[in-house]
């Protein structure tokens, strides 16, 4: 897969080729494409320059901005393999860089995204099982049928048992009967199966790493909006390549001003980030998430399991 810089990026990464960090310099594009990143290596990357944030080191995340960076990638989250690969594989857990923007295409900054969440092997398998357990899990079943002794009815002897020439019934309230019972009928009871917590949580690093390595994966500075119009999202989304439903994910609670510009877009959803799942990534193509967002998913990919 082609990796492809635009001018102003080629720029901030003057200093870096000037220093001999990337062996090829050829490689370089003149476009760039979201989520087609800088390839870090996972094991240079857990480094954290002085007088950042320990959480970050924590998270193995970290924010690269032209006023943090001095206009250069520090050279301790470098590698020693070229900076900016030609083709890259995915699955090979490497961490990957991207632009920040905004609402207004304002450049933000880079932003790190680590390999183990967001390029890990695809398994179709995995996100097969975690869509049939979300969707079982999710169903009602509130499914009722009435039995011989809940159905409405006398339950006197129809006739007597000997001398009519009709069959012999105890009472008129059984399956055989209009407006009889059910038998064998469905109950109220849960649908839900039982699925690993590490399956489901392998499930969302393959729904992120899908949409990281199509390029529809789009990193925003915040979610803020002037104003709660529609047609601000409207007119954003008509600037997207390719894009027929999006999926907004904020970090926090949404803001009244998101919810009333996208309420009325059957095109757009919105979600906060502990509400992520794969079966809503699957459904929209392509996938919008602040930093804040990306942060907390980052964070809770990395938190223990609960045994």
């Amino acid at each position: 897969m082609a990796l492809s810089v635009s001018r102003r990026l080629l720029r901030s990464f003057g200093s870096v080729l000037a220093s001999g960090s990337c062996d090829s310099p050829s490689i370089l594009y003149p476009s760039f494409r979201a989520s087609h990143g800088v390839i870090f290596s996972s094991e240079e990357s857990s480094a954290v320059p002085k007088g950042w944030s320990s959480s970050y080191a924590y998270r193995r995340l970290s924010t690269l901005t032209r006023e943090s960076s001095g206009g250069a990638i520090p050279s301790d989250l470098l590698s020693k393999k070229p900076v900016v690969a030609s083709e890259h594989k995915i699955g090979n857990y490497q961490d990957l860089v991207i632009p920040v923007t905004n609402f207004h295409n304002e450049e933000k900054g880079l932003m790190v995204l680590p390999g183990d969440v967001f390029d890990v092997p695809i398994r179709k398998d995995i996100v097969h099982r975690v869509v049939l357990w979300q969707l079982a899990k999710r169903q009602q079943g509130t499914h009722s049928t009435k039995t011989i002794s809940e159905v409405s009815g006398t339950g006197r002897k129809p006739w007597n048992q000997k001398g009519t020439g009709r069959a012999r019934h105890g009472t008129l309230r059984g399956p055989q009967f209009r407006g009889g019972a059910t038998m064998h009928g469905p109950k109220p009871r849960s649908h839900a199966i039982k699925l690993n917590k590490k399956v489901r949580r392998l499930g969302l690093k393959v729904a992120l790493t899908a949409r990281a390595a199509e390029g529809k994966l789009l990193v925003f500075e915040d979610l803020e909006i002037p104003t709660h119009k529609t047609k601000n999202i409207v007119n954003y989304v008509k600037q997207m390549e390719n894009t027929k439903k999006v999926l907004v994910v904020d970090g926090g609670p949404i803001s009244d001003k998101l919810k009333l510009a996208t309420q009325n877009i059957h095109y757009v959803n919105v979600l906060p980030s502990i509400g992520l799942n794969v079966y809503s990534i699957l459904q929209h193509d392509t996938l919008v998430m602040s930093r804040d967002a990306i942060d907390k998913i980052v964070e809770r990919m990395h938190t223990p399991i609960n045994r």
